[in-house]
């Protein structure tokens, strides 16, 4: 495990954006833990969670000419994350999506230049990809080309089909779905830590029935 990747998952569990327990997932899945990007909206999280994002964009080693971030999580993770970049001099356009269609004003569902090129796309976790489809979609229409999707968390879970969501993705569309950690990393962690001993069989059996 990366220092990076070791950070981001002690920063959800201090923020609390992590929790072990039983969740009901938007897929009716019942998941032992659920993580929550916004609960890191706070200035003693901002900083380092950019960095996290960051230096994951660098182990990847891609060019990219846009950032976009779907609503909502995406939206705060994009700007971050283009902060950070633009410390280094990087000029790089950033938008996001807003849920409805505007009619006044700027217009559109897209808040910022349009995405143009090869856009990065940036979100907090996939889980049954299904939002992540609505944001490649989206890109497609613009006529951009969605190069990689970046994530925080990867839940290595089942898509629609035996193969991860993950996987599907990048069958379906040509692009690299990447993640900071996933439930492998995050297995790993706990069974290194004994506070969360009691978690780890929970995340096994999980892993066991809907991984991929």
């Amino acid at each position: 495990m990366k220092d990076y990747q070791k950070k981001f998952i002690d920063l959800a569990l201090e923020a609390e954006a992590l929790n072990f327990g039983t969740f009901t997932l938007k897929s009716g899945r019942k998941s032992p833990y659920f993580f929550n990007a916004a609960k890191m909206l706070n200035t003693k999280f901002l900083s380092d969670l950019s960095e996290c994002y960051t230096k994951s964009i660098e182990d990847l080693d891609v060019s990219f000419d846009s950032i976009y971030g779907p609503a909502y999580k995406g939206i705060f993770l994009a700007s971050i994350i283009g902060a950070r970049l633009g410390e280094s001099d990087i000029d790089i356009p950033v938008s996001f999506n807003r849920k409805e269609m505007k009619d006044h004003g700027e217009g559109g569902d897209v808040i910022g230049q349009l995405p143009t090129g090869n856009v990065l796309i940036v979100d907090d976790v996939i889980s049954a990809g299904t939002a992540a489809r609505e944001s490649i979609e989206k890109i497609k229409s613009i006529g951009a080309v969605p190069k990689i999707m970046l994530v925080g968390l990867d839940r290595q879970e089942k898509g629609s089909s035996s193969i991860s969501a993950r996987a599907e993705l990048e069958n379906d569309f040509g692009l690299s779905v990447a993640s900071i950690v996933n439930l492998d990393l995050l297995i790993s962690y706990v069974s290194d830590d004994s506070k969360f001993a009691n978690f780890k069989s929970d995340l096994e059996d999980y892993r066991n029935n809907w991984g991929a």
